[in-house]
């Protein structure tokens, strides 16, 4: 599954990029579109940071085009109902899709019977932006440090409780690469969502999470949490005061949530190429990364064989995180 999901995005993805062989339409229907609304499905509820980040792509693509922008959120199934509706939609360029490393990664290394597939249903745009996940504590965590909290696990013997958004979703797997690398055990509690997720970890019912600055930043300037570093190679601008996980003596490790725009496979060359302009444009805009960084998120705008190519990669890359923590396709 794992192979044949990577190649599948480098044998679909890098012919027709590099070499255009779409279907193009003649020049008038080329200018003209769009003609009418272009509706954006986001696999997740209103006002998180995935919402947040496709509200965000909405209005740039809307400034470009002229035309509305419908923000559509389909939340439910680990990404998989928005997704799948993405994935049946005509290619015609009236819908795109906010995609997730749950989506377009770590779904397909997670089910057996995944009713769309990321690489055959899927065209890439451009990556929107990511953002670290960071290592939060409820403040009876007697750790401020990541040796500290190793320390604390091990003599806890495999007793402490991490919760995450979800089973299989971006912050469970931070949270598996964290115990191997650590050689530690948590007992993970799944949530439906980063809030719920956190609001049990506030209240005091769970030992620790991994979640994004976003949501996180508040909570620890609140007092209500201990945010203890951030899970991406560098620093977060956003919380500049966090230092990484691979600083405490993890090596290596590094993952991130982010966020990418897609389009249903057959979308003529002519219109992905138009909104991949739109949305570099649009994030490439310094009031636009200001307000990014501000939120936590660094934009990461680019082509659509990059976005194809980070892909394949982590694909490949947290496949290994996915058999060694045990998580069999369901």
């Amino acid at each position: 599954m794992r192979m044949r999901f990577v190649s599948e995005w480098h044998a679909l993805f890098s012919p027709m990029l590099a070499s255009g062989l779409l279907w193009l339409p003649d020049a008038n229907a080329q200018s003209a579109y769009p003609t009418r609304p272009i509706r954006m499905i986001v696999p997740y509820p209103p006002g998180g940071a995935t919402d947040l980040m496709g509200r965000t792509a909405a209005e740039r693509i809307a400034e470009a085009f002229g035309q509305q922008v419908v923000v559509d959120n389909r939340g439910g199934g680990a990404t998989i109902i928005g997704s799948e509706m993405g994935a049946r939609a005509a290619g015609d360029g009236y819908t795109v899709v906010v995609g997730t490393i749950t989506s377009l990664v770590l779904n397909p290394l997670l089910h057996r019977k995944l009713p769309y597939d990321p690489a055959r249903d899927f065209a890439p745009i451009s990556m929107l932006a990511s953002q670290p996940y960071v290592l939060t504590v409820h403040p009876s965590v007697p750790a401020t440090t990541v040796p500290q909290l190793i320390a604390y696990a091990k003599k806890a013997d495999g007793k402490l409780t991490m919760s995450s958004a979800g089973q299989g979703g971006g912050a469970h797997i931070a949270g598996e690469m964290f115990m191997q690398m650590a050689g530690v055990r948590f007992v993970h509690v799944p949530y439906k969502g980063t809030g719920p997720s956190l609001i049990d970890l506030v209240g005091g019912h769970v030992n620790l999470t991994f979640a994004g600055v976003t949501s996180t930043k508040p909570l620890a300037a609140a007092g209500k949490v201990r945010t203890l570093a951030v899970t991406t190679a560098r620093r977060s601008a956003a919380v500049p005061d966090l230092p990484t996980i691979a600083e405490f003596g993890l090596s290596g490790y590094e993952t991130n949530t982010w966020n990418a725009l897609v389009v249903p496979r057959g979308t003529p060359q002519h219109i992905v190429q138009r909104l991949n302009a739109a949305i570099v444009t649009g994030f490439n805009r310094a009031d636009v990364r200001d307000k990014l960084r501000e939120q936590g998120a660094d934009p990461e705008a680019g082509t659509p064989q990059q976005l194809a190519d980070y892909i394949a990669r982590e694909t490949e890359r947290l496949a290994r995180v996915v058999k060694l923590a045990g998580l069999k396709p369901q």
